[in-house]
């Protein structure tokens, strides 16, 4: 039985990652998860210099899911490479580097830091609804994304994941100029732009006013942008978006997905990803399935 997938010249050993910004890059789940199960890890966005995101409250629980507007708080590429590159090459899996800026230099900034360092596929967050600039700026014209991707592959050592926005009126025209730029796979969807307000403080939940929504409620919206992008690209495609448990991520695969990404069900369970694998296998197993590739965009 094959759970081998592969994007660009990278061989995953399963297609199950995790959803950057939902693991970190793994330390905070290490004594809860068996991170070296992962097809691969990848990490939370990745900026030139630290960030210290948006001011809080910043996480709102909604029915069927959450809101955040986190703003892509992290330490900065020194520290990323110093500290989380060799805790993650402890263990057997791919490391995927989400990449992160306010404007394209900033995005290839990081990019050219991290040629020569050991990690496998970088994902372009150029969707993230959060950020004042750049972000889904960037991610929502399609002349930006085919320019912002054709720079960093110009730069990139490894193979280049572009992260796509799924608020857009047409989502396959992004990754029509991803891949016209050079892009070797999208990822797809990152969150929806939300707002929960307090009727009693009647008053904004979020400082940041809006966040992006994940969870449950996205998930039949993931499914049906990856199969329409399957259908509009021939590049591998990342699915994400709502994935509690196998058949979710059994959905996306057949939708058209190489790879899923497990997020938010990150902070519901932990050990979803894992589950999430044994999940496939056993559905592999029971009808006869060889090999995992067989599934991807099976459904037409």
């Amino acid at each position: 039985m094959n759970t081998k997938v592969k994007i660009s010249n990278i061989e995953f050993k399963n297609p199950v990652t995790v959803a950057s910004g939902t693991f970190g890059s793994g330390m905070e789940y290490s004594d809860l998860v068996d991170i070296g199960r992962l097809g691969a890890v990848t990490t939370k966005g990745v900026a030139i210099i630290p960030w210290e995101g948006n001011p809080t409250p910043r996480v709102a629980e909604v029915k069927s899911g959450m809101l955040n507007a986190i703003g892509l708080q992290n330490p900065g590429i020194e520290t990323f490479v110093r500290r989380d590159i060799p805790f993650l090459r402890e263990y057997d899996t791919k490391i995927i580097v989400n990449v992160c800026g306010h404007e394209p230099k900033e995005y290839v900034d990081v990019v050219e830091r991290l040629r020569d360092e050991d990690v496998d596929m970088l994902e372009i967050n150029v969707s993230c609804p959060n950020v004042r600039a750049g972000g889904i700026t960037l991610g929502t014209d399609p002349k930006n994304v085919e320019s912002i991707t054709k720079e960093i592959k110009d730069k990139a050592k490894q193979p280049v994941i572009i992260k796509l926005s799924p608020n857009v009126t047409d989502i396959t025209e992004i990754a029509k100029a991803a891949e016209a730029g050079g892009a070797d796979g999208v990822s797809l969807i990152n969150t929806i732009t939300g707002m929960k307000i307090d009727i009693n403080k009647r008053d904004f939940v979020l400082k940041n006013k809006t966040g992006g929504m994940s969870g449950p409620a996205v998930h039949p919206v993931a499914v049906r942008m990856v199969y329409q992008v399957a259908n509009a690209v021939n590049i591998p495609i990342i699915g994400m978006g709502g994935v509690a448990d196998y058949e979710d991520a059994l959905e996306l695969i057949m939708a058209g997905a190489t790879m899923v990404a497990v997020g938010t069900n990150n902070f519901v369970n932990p050990n979803t990803t894992i589950e999430v694998i044994s999940g496939i296998e056993k559905y592999m197993r029971d009808n006869n399935v060889d090999d995992i590739n067989s599934l991807i965009g099976c459904v037409k």
